[in-house]
């Protein structure tokens, strides 16, 4: 399938936002980025989709609001950086869609949410709501409070769990990588892009799977795992490289390259919308 033609077609649409795709070199956060999203994502709301953010960076944002806490490993020390940049995170992206006259909702989410009946319930039920009203939910871990046994870890696989409680139509997953390769194409010049994988069992013996990055928490192993996660539930998942230029935009002209997982013959469960 076409991934222009995937996007289209797709009505509820839940896009994540990695903390490298946010960050600059220095940590500080690019403001500009989130701007020129902010206008893409009113684009695809003129085209009748509904929108969903998953975004990452609120550590980041605290490190740089608070620069001397950067060498402080401490626990404590890193929640109380996210509870400072989260409110540093949010205002950027209030400002960003201000610019195109959209309101903003914040979640903050551990895995124990989705693992309480009535919680899900009452996060489905406030997406719904959000969306409806014309409001972009802007969905986070609450890593001020997660410790590891209610800590999803990465907002990859938040995303993933995200997509299949909204029902959405479509997941894409920006970072800081045009999709699946066969190795790391940083290091590797003959590393080949893969732009189809409807098989997650045989990619998994095709290609090199490195650590995460410099900001994030993630890495390709945690992409495929949300991608087998919502391909499960029939939900395509479409990586590309959020940095690159107007990239959603692109992305719908086709001129821009991706890797896009579809359900294969294993899926469970299929037409859940």
């Amino acid at each position: 399938m076409e991934v222009s033609e995937l996007i289209k077609k797709s009505r509820k649409i839940v896009i994540k936002i990695g903390s490298n795709t946010l960050a600059k070199e220095d940590g500080t956060t690019k403001v500009e980025f989130m701007q020129s999203f902010a206008r893409q994502c009113k684009n695809l709301i003129d085209m009748g989709k509904q929108i969903v953010l998953v975004s990452s960076g609120a550590q980041v944002s605290g490190l740089a609001t608070i620069k001397e806490w950067a060498r402080k490993k401490d626990v404590h020390y890193r929640q109380a950086l996210c509870a400072i940049g989260q409110v540093e995170l949010m205002n950027q992206w209030r400002l960003a869609f201000n610019m195109q006259n959209i309101h903003i909702g914040q979640l903050l989410l551990t895995k124990e949410d989705f693992e309480d009946d009535h919680r899900t319930l009452n996060m489905r039920n406030t997406l719904f709501t959000l969306v409806d009203e014309g409001v972009i939910p802007i969905i986070n871990e609450n890593d001020s409070v997660s410790f590891d046994e209610i800590k999803i870890g990465d907002n990859d696989n938040l995303s993933a769990l995200t997509a299949i409680l909204w029902s959405a139509d479509l997941l894409i997953l920006f970072s800081d990588i045009d999709g699946i390769y066969t190795d790391n194409p940083k290091t590797n010049p003959k590393a080949e892009l893969i732009s189809e994988v409807q098989n997650i069992g045989e990619l998994r013996k095709k290609i090199t799977i490195g650590n995460a990055n410099s900001f994030g928490t993630g890495g390709i192993e945690t992409k495929i795992q949300a991608a087998e996660k919502t391909t499960e539930y029939g939900i395509p998942l479409l990586l590309a490289n959020g940095s690159k230029q107007d990239i959603l935009e692109n992305l719908i002209s086709g001129n821009a390259k991706a890797t896009l997982f579809l359900e294969d013959d294993n899926c469970l469960i299929k037409d859940i919308k």
